[in-house]
């Protein structure tokens, strides 16, 4: 059956973007799909994997020549939940780089402090700390006060879509956190509350959160004051540099580098942005995906990072260099029920993220990034041809009653056929 190859072949002599091309020719293979059937619809689509979900749900599937394979409600937008992630990770690898960095800052100033300014690592842990620790003892032996700098973001942002729970998904964000602004911790026999990990000490400050939980042990986010996340972080390295011999003679506050405050030490994350991402979306972590979505709207736009000028980074790129209008998209990483978008568009951003697609989740031949809300289930990714060739597809169910394990089993059988 001659079909038409939307992604390879270009079209007479108009001077489009490849990526344009991709949209232009799904969306007129689609409108069009009565008349043009022949040429970019199986003829033999199987309704049999359309039964199994709602009828107001979106399931779009592609070969990698270009034929329409499944389809149902592609064009209409519908809540992607954590798939949106990937469109996230897409953008922070062109406006980043794919080896981008974050970095950790320390200065001292005239009044011997010592100064730590965060610029939004999401994955700065104990470990990490106890690292830095160790380079900075060999740079100072005592210091006064230990100044945080927080201010690469702005203080107080609120991501639709986060409760006020103590479940990690609701942690807050900032520039400078550790551990993912989450406490885990454990009660001994007589009670008494310690810490989960061995390489995380219990600070005080902790140890008064989690009693204000009310929690028996487990791992929570304390709080949502980012104040009270930038103190803990301070408090766990303060733990650490006591331990290589260097004495604080003062206190924790919040303050900001001056212009003349001497910079001692940059740390620069062991992970590349490259890990970062493919960590975000085998764990599909919230913090991590918005903790990535604002520091590009301080990198694009400059400090401080805010939600707005992250979601303005990922609208434009969608725009811009996928030239997808319409997407509605309120932040990065799927929390929110008002982040809309449309199956055909969510095809067009992994056709351009197929060179990464290995940082998704693997299962078999299916390469994919869940998505779940109560009432919502979604899924994108790709499945592997009988020549090795990625698929991609797209299920949106939005109903709370779709069968989508059913339904993969069954597009996996008609991508074998």
């Amino acid at each position: 059956m001659k079909q038409l190859d939307i992604f390879n072949k270009p079209y007479g002599p108009v001077n489009l973007s490849y990526d344009f091309k991709n949209a232009l020719w799904i969306a007129i293979c689609l409108f069009f799909s009565c008349t043009l059937q022949p040429f970019c619809l199986n003829a033999h689509q199987d309704t049999s994997c359309l039964n199994r979900i709602h009828p107001t749900d979106a399931v779009l599937m592609i070969t990698p020549e270009g034929q329409i394979l499944l389809r149902q409600n592609e064009s209409k937008k519908h809540i992607p939940a954590s798939t949106l992630k990937i469109l996230t990770a897409l953008t922070a690898l062109h406006r980043l780089g794919l080896d981008y960095r974050f970095r950790t800052e320390f200065y001292t100033d005239a009044d011997h402090n010592l100064i730590i300014k965060g610029y939004g690592d999401p994955l700065l842990t104990s470990e990490v700390l106890q690292e830095i620790s160790g380079v900075i003892a060999g740079k100072i032996t005592e210091f006064n006060h230990l100044i945080l700098d927080s201010t690469y973001f702005f203080q107080k942002i609120k991501v639709p879509g986060v409760g006020n729970s103590t479940n990690p998904y609701d942690a807050p964000l900032g520039a400078l956190c550790a551990n993912f602004n989450t406490i885990f911790f454990d009660r001994d026999c007589q009670n008494q509350i310690i810490s989960a990990e061995p390489q995380t000490p219990m600070t005080p400050f902790a140890r008064t959160k989690i009693r204000e939980l009310g929690q028996e042990k487990g791992r929570y986010t304390f709080g949502h004051d980012p104040i009270d996340a930038t103190r803990y972080t301070g408090e766990l390295f303060l733990h650490f540099i006591k331990k290589k011999g260097i004495a604080c003679m003062g206190e924790i506050s919040l303050g900001r580098v001056r212009p003349e405050d001497k910079i001692i030490y940059t740390h620069q994350s062991c992970h590349s942005l490259k890990i970062v991402l493919k960590k975000m979306l085998e764990f599909s972590n919230n913090f991590i995906a918005n903790q990535v979505c604002i520091t590009m709207g301080a990198h694009i736009h400059g400090p401080p990072g805010t939600l707005e000028k992250g979601v303005s980074v990922i609208s434009k790129y969608a725009e811009e260099e996928l030239h997808l209008t319409g997407l509605e998209i309120v932040e990065g990483s799927g929390i929110s029920r008002q982040n809309r978008i449309s199956a055909l568009d969510m095809i067009v951003v992994l056709r351009k993220f197929s060179p990464y697609r290995n940082l998704l989740k693997h299962s078999g031949k299916i390469l994919f990034k869940t998505g779940t809300l109560k009432g919502i289930n979604t899924r994108a990714g790709y499945i592997k041809s009988s020549t090795d060739a990625p698929c991609p597809f797209v299920i949106f169910l939005n109903n709370g009653n779709g069968d989508i394990e059913g339904l993969m089993g069954c597009i996996e059988e008609q991508i074998a056929r």
